[in-house]
């Protein structure tokens, strides 16, 4: 079988609408490298979207399985309970940025995360209203597609969206929105659209994801806590794209002097295997009665273990102190190439979640054109690389932590190249 039969065989069995960005079909993967049905080899730089901090397969996350597998696979949590359910908890607990006692409930996707945690804050508060940013993502059902703010391709064809949802303005220098300009949105919100004591929750992800890898400054989160504060709103920190090492820290929260709420987390979590989690203030978590939350599949076991095992990954391996050695290196490199690519328009950081934005350089305005150039010419010389951005004009990178030195280094090499027009 062929990448190219492959890909007929999917056009007749699969809808439109689950829109596939490559053309070649995974065979097999480790650690930071795919291979496609046809034997060629690609250097992963896409991660599952985020999800393989700690590499495809890790030898320590595939023995968890294994052992786990030969346990059982399945009891459903909230009718059999299991202990490793109950020792996940207490790890995260204990780890959380989160003041006072904690609690954790796990799910299956990011998006059951914040739909949990949305369930979890109008029960602890008792009003309806809910208050996310611009270019922010946070799923694909109602409740998070209603949550999101970027339009194309998440919400199109969809609505309409639950109610008492509100957007205000994420800071983003290169856009012209100044932290000042965010909170003054805010406030617009607060006086145009509803009162502060009916608003259960502002959920803000501290790095942006879909909308670019734009990094809260510091004292727009603080503005945030103090605003929570006075007004009796939770503080949700949406790390399902930040958590587990990637930013070079455990969560993105660790960078900031304020404390959320809650947390919802996700992709790197377990490794590959599919789990989320919302950790919060432990009076906060207990607001629903005994029975609101759950899952079928919610802290499935063999996830669960996946989890365990990739806690100890990261601290056997460094991988926090890895992600700020190899976002570094990827930036001094990107800022190198300014001087051969007057398209970058500008370089965002945060450990290893780094991102670069094009613009057209004659114009000035966002262009997803080269960006697509970028990415193809990346793919030509065996590096995946993924898109982000309102308009599609910025490339993130998501390699695996655990990526050999050399092959970083190839990389590199291969998008200095990309980068040259």
């Amino acid at each position: 079988m062929n990448n190219n039969e492959l890909n007929e065989r999917r056009l007749q069995a699969t809808p439109r609408g689950i829109g596939v960005m490559c053309g070649f079909y995974a065979d097999k993967a480790e650690n930071a490298t795919l291979w496609d049905v046809e034997g060629n080899e690609v250097i992963d730089f896409a991660a599952g979207i985020a999800v393989l901090n700690t590499g495809h397969r890790h030898p320590k996350v595939v023995a968890a399985i294994e052992k786990q597998l030969h346990a059982f696979t399945h009891t459903a949590y909230q009718i059999v309970p299991y202990e490793g359910y109950v020792a996940l908890a207490e790890r995260i607990n204990a780890r959380v940025p989160i003041q006072g006692p904690a609690k954790t409930a796990f799910f299956s996707t990011g998006a059951e995360a914040v739909e949990n945690a949305v369930k979890i804050a109008r029960a602890y508060t008792r009003r309806p209203g809910l208050i996310t940013f611009s270019g922010a993502f946070h799923g694909r059902t109602f409740m998070t597609m209603a949550l999101t703010g970027k339009v194309a391709p998440y919400k199109l064809g969809f609505g309409p969206f639950p109610g008492s949802v509100y957007h205000a303005l994420y800071p983003s220098p290169l856009h012209g929105v100044t932290t000042a300009e965010a909170l003054k949105s805010l406030e617009r919100i607060f006086k145009a659209d509803i009162a502060p004591d009916q608003v259960a929750a502002i959920i803000i992800e501290p790095v942006q994801g879909e909308g670019g890898f734009n990094v809260a400054p510091a004292d727009f989160m603080q503005a945030l806590r103090a605003i929570c504060d006075t007004h009796n709103i939770l503080l949700i920190a949406d790390e399902v794209q930040t958590g587990f090492a990637r930013t070079g820290k455990l969560f993105s929260m660790e960078h900031h002097s304020v404390q959320p709420d809650m947390i919802t987390m996700a992709k790197s979590l377990a490794g590959g295997m599919p789990l989320s989690a919302v950790a919060g203030r432990a009076e906060v978590m207990d607001a629903p009665a005994p029975g609101g939350l759950g899952g079928t599949y919610a802290g499935n076991p063999l996830a669960i273990a996946a989890a365990h095992a990739v806690l100890e990954v990261i601290d056997e391996e460094e991988l926090c102190a890895r992600a700020v050695q190899l976002g570094q290196q990827l930036v001094t490199l990107l800022n190198a190439a300014r001087a051969g690519c007057p398209s970058i328009a500008d370089i965002r950081a945060q450990g290893s979640m780094v991102a670069v934005e094009f613009i057209d350089p004659h114009t000035g305005e966002p262009s997803p054109e080269f960006t697509r150039q970028v990415q193809e010419k990346a793919l030509q010389a065996g590096l995946l690389l993924l898109s982000c951005g309102v308009y599609g004009n910025v490339i993130r990178f998501h390699y695996p932590l655990t990526i050999p030195d050399a092959q970083f280094r190839k990389a590199l090499d291969i998008l200095s190249a990309a980068l040259t027009r």
